[in-house]
C-alpha cells in the first residue's frame, strides 16, 4: 500500500475518495429539500425551493437522475441527509410525477417545459429537457425504481416520433405545446445532452440503435471542431449551417450563449472518450477528438484573463467573452480530466485534475457542506448574473462520482457494477 497516499486519504485530500465521498452525501442532503408537488424545485442558495421560479422539467429529471445515482451508491448519510429508503421515495417521486404529473401533457404527449402551481407555465417541448426524461428514466431503470421501465418507454418514443431527425442524424430543438410548430434554431447543448441520453438509454438495456444515434451526432460535431480549432459552434439554423454570431448581444445566456463555450468542449470530451472506448473496439479517432477539444478548452479557458477558474465563453481566437466562472464547467473539467487520465494514463491529466479538485475545494465547495456555489465573478467572489441560487445537484455530483465508475457507459451503469 502507497503510505503516503494512504495518508492523504485519511485526511481527505481534495479529490481523494473519502473527500468525493462526502461532496456525494452533502449534495444529497441538500437536494432533498427540492421536492414539490409538481417534481422537484429550483433551490436558491440556501437550499430553499425559490418560490419566484416554476418547477421545471429539467430540474426535476435531472434530481431524480441524482437520487437514482445516490440510492445505488448506498452510501451512509451525513446528518440530516437521506436515509436508503428516504431516497428511494425521492427517485419514485421524480418518476411518479413525470409521468402523472402536470409536467406531461396528457393531450399531446411529451412533456411541457415549466409548471408553476400546478398550471403549465412554459408550454414548449424542448429537445433540452426531454433529453433529461430519458436520463431520469433509464437511471431510475437500473436503480429498479418502480414505473421507471414505462418512463422510459415513453421518452424515448416521443424522441422516436419528435426530436431525432434521420436524415440529418441530429435532434431539433423545440415545438410548440401540439408539436404543430417546429422552431428554426437548432443548438448544440441539447444535442450533447441527448448524446448523454441515448448512451445511457443504451447502457439500460434499450438497444442498440441509441448509441448508434449517439455516434451519429458526434461524428458531425467533431467535423464542426476540427474546422474551428477544436472550439465547437453552438447554434444552427434549420439545415445546420453554424451561425457564430448568434446571441453576440446576449453573451451570457445560460443556455445559448454567444461564442465558444469552454465548459461543452469539455463536455463533449468526455462523451467522445466514452463512446469511443465503450464500443466492441476503441475508436482511434473518437479518441483523439476528445483529447484535442479538451485540450483547446483547458487552453482557452484556464486563468485566461490571469486569475484561476475557467471563464465562461470566449470569441473565435479563444479571447474571453463572459468571465463568470460557473461551477458547472469545473465540474466538467474534473470529470474529463479523471476520464482521459483513466483512458491514456498520460501524468497531465492527473496534474490538471489535483488543480481541478484544489480550486473546488476552495471556491465552490461549501465549508458548511451546502450544495456547490453555481457562480463567481472573474475574481472568485459569488456571483448570480446567470445562475442565481444552486438549482440542482446534478453537475457536481457526477464530478464526485466519476473516478468511481471508471470505463462506464453511464454514471448508472458504473455505480449498478458496484453490486456485481
Amino acid at each position: 500500500m502507497n503510505v503516503v497516499g494512504s495518508a492523504r486519504e485519511a485526511a481527505a485530500y481534495p479529490g481523494g475518495q473519502a473527500y468525493r465521498r462526502r461532496r456525494r452525501v452533502e449534495l444529497l442532503r441538500f437536494a432533498q429539500g427540492a421536492r414539490v408537488d409538481e417534481g422537484f424545485g429550483y433551490l436558491d442558495d440556501a437550499g430553499e425551493v425559490d418560490p419566484g421560479r416554476p418547477v421545471e422539467l429539467y430540474v426535476t429529471c435531472r434530481m431524480t437522475h441524482v437520487f437514482g445515482l445516490g440510492l445505488m451508491a448506498g452510501e451512509e448519510p451525513v446528518p440530516g441527509g437521506p436515509t436508503e429508503s428516504e431516497l428511494t421515495g425521492l427517485a419514485a417521486h421524480g418518476v411518479s410525477a413525470l409521468l402523472d404529473g402536470p409536467l406531461r401533457d396528457a393531450e399531446h404527449g411529451g412533456w411541457f417545459a415549466a409548471v408553476r402551481d400546478g398550471a403549465v407555465d412554459v408550454a414548449t417541448k424542448q429537445a433540452y429537457a426531454h433529453a433529461f426524461v430519458v436520463l431520469a428514466a433509464s437511471t431510475a431503470r437500473t436503480a429498479g425504481i418502480p414505473r421507471a421501465d414505462e418512463l422510459l418507454e415513453a421518452a424515448l418514443a416521443v424522441q422516436e416520433s419528435r426530436f431525432w431527425d434521420e436524415q440529418q442524424g441530429m435532434v431539433v430543438e423545440e415545438w410548440d405545446a401540439s408539436w404543430t410548430d417546429l422552431d428554426p434554431y437548432r443548438g448544440i447543448n441539447s444535442a450533447m445532452h441527448t448524446v448523454e441520453a441515448y448512451l445511457a438509454a443504451w447502457a439500460a438495456g434499450a438497444g442498440p440503435r441509441w448509441r448508434e444515434r449517439a455516434l451519429r451526432i458526434a461524428a458531425r460535431v467533431v467535423d464542426w471542431a476540427a474546422e474551428r480549432s477544436w472550439r465547437i459552434p453552438e447554434h444552427f439554423d434549420t439545415d445546420w449551417t453554424p451561425l457564430p454570431e448568434h446571441n453576440k448581444d446576449r453573451p451570457a445566456d445560460p443556455f445559448r450563449p454567444y461564442g465558444a463555450t469552454v465548459g461543452h468542449g469539455l463536455e463533449w470530451s468526455r462523451l467522445l472518450v466514452t463512446l469511443a472506448t465503450t464500443g466492441d473496439e476503441v475508436d482511434a479517432d473518437l479518441l483523439e477528438a476528445g483529447i484535442r477539444l479538451a485540450d483547446r478548452a483547458v487552453t482557452d479557458g484556464w486563468a485566461a484573463d490571469g486569475q484561476d477558474g475557467f471563464v465562461y465563453t470566449t470569441d473565435w481566437e479563444g479571447t474571453p467573452v463572459v468571465r463568470e466562472r460557473m461551477h458547472w464547467v469545473l465540474t466538467e473539467a474534473i470529470a474529463t480530466s479523471t476520464v482521459l487520465h483513466q483512458v491514456t494514463g498520460r501524468a497531465a491529466h492527473a496534474v490538471d485534475l489535483e488543480r481541478w479538485w484544489a480550486y473546488a475545494d476552495r471556491h465552490l465547495v461549501d465549508p458548511q457542506g451546502l450544495s456547490w456555489r453555481h457562480e463567481l465573478d472573474q475574481d472568485n467572489t459569488p456571483s448570480a448574473r446567470t445562475w442565481p441560487g444552486r438549482p440542482d445537484a446534478y453537475h457536481a455530483y457526477q464530478a464526485a462520482l466519476v473516478a468511481d465508475v471508471p470505463g462506464a457507459a453511464s454514471f448508472a451503469r458504473g455505480v449498478a457494477s458496484w453490486a456485481g
